[in-house]
């Protein structure tokens, strides 16, 4: 078996894709930076 093979044959594990919708990546990424600093000036830690 030759190292192109091995790798042919490798399954995925569903990690990231290249083609996947971006908006919602950000629109995600966003609401967690809001919801930790609302925690952040809930807790008085600012």
């Amino acid at each position: 078996m030759t190292a192109h093979t091995a790798a042919a044959t490798r399954v995925r594990t569903g990690g990231p894709k290249e083609d996947g919708p971006k908006i919602l990546e950000h629109v995600m990424g966003w609401t967690l930076v809001v919801v930790v600093a609302m925690l952040v000036v809930q807790l008085g830690l600012l």
